[in-house]
């Protein structure tokens, strides 16, 4: 799979996080050769579980999946900036690379606040890639979400 066909497959799981009423976000995992073996949107409000953004669901799934959780080898992509929350479970699952669209100023530690890849405390750090190409695709959905939501 390549970077642009699992950044279209992240924004569709955003589509569908907003459809089920979350927040639309979209995570694929995909191996060294570039093989599916995650693929998460937001699920808080349906799990009912403040932790189920949808890096970490991706990550977990793809953890049991292949029965480790280190994933070594593998990229993560996102549709929105990983939180604090996320990088730091990027950080521990030993994840390569980390593929993201949109920038998120007020919650996103990668780009912003925290930047929790450059603390002297962060164990492992991932190769970094802003796709800015889909960041205005990713950042419209949500736009539009909360824009819904303040109507």
């Amino acid at each position: 799979m390549t970077d642009e066909a699992a950044m279209m497959v992240a924004l569709e799981e955003a589509r569908q996080a907003a459809g089920r009423g979350e927040v639309p976000v979209g995570a694929v995992l995909t191996d060294a050769r570039g093989a599916l073996l995650a693929r998460a949107g937001n699920g808080i409000l349906q799990l009912r579980d403040p932790t189920a953004h949808a890096e970490v669901l991706a990550l977990r799934a793809a953890a049991r999946k292949l029965g480790n959780e280190r994933l070594l080898g593998t990229t993560l992509y996102v549709t929105l900036e990983p939180c604090a929350m996320c990088a730091g479970a990027i950080s521990l699952a030993r994840i390569a690379r980390l593929v993201f669209a949109a920038e998120d100023p007020k919650g996103g530690a990668v780009l912003n606040g925290p930047r929790y890849f450059t603390q002297t405390t962060c164990h492992h750090r991932p190769q970094l890639e802003h796709m800015q190409a889909h960041a205005e695709i990713a950042g419209g959905l949500l736009r539009e979400f909360f824009r819904a939501r303040r109507n």
